[in-house]
């Protein structure tokens, strides 16, 4: 599982690239994918939007099992 999401947000970093920012993945735990945004994204305000309506909605129409994503603080 962890694989497949690895490989979907790959095809997800060139987009958060373009606008300064990136993705890393951190864990799947109980359905729920763990990430942390990076440069501009991890400030941005529109980083809810990404996270859930881009991020999570390509995750879940590849892997119907993840039920939400989390932001995470390091």
């Amino acid at each position: 599982m962890e694989e497949k999401i690895k490989e979907l947000i790959e095809e997800i970093r060139p987009y958060l690239n373009m606008d300064g920012g990136d993705i890393k993945f951190i864990k799947y735990e109980d359905k729920y994918v763990y990430v942390k945004l990076i440069g501009h994204c991890a400030n941005c305000g529109a980083q809810d939007f990404t996270l859930k309506n881009l991020i999570l909605n390509m995750l879940k129409s590849e892997i119907e099992e993840i039920e939400g994503i989390i932001n995470v603080e390091l």
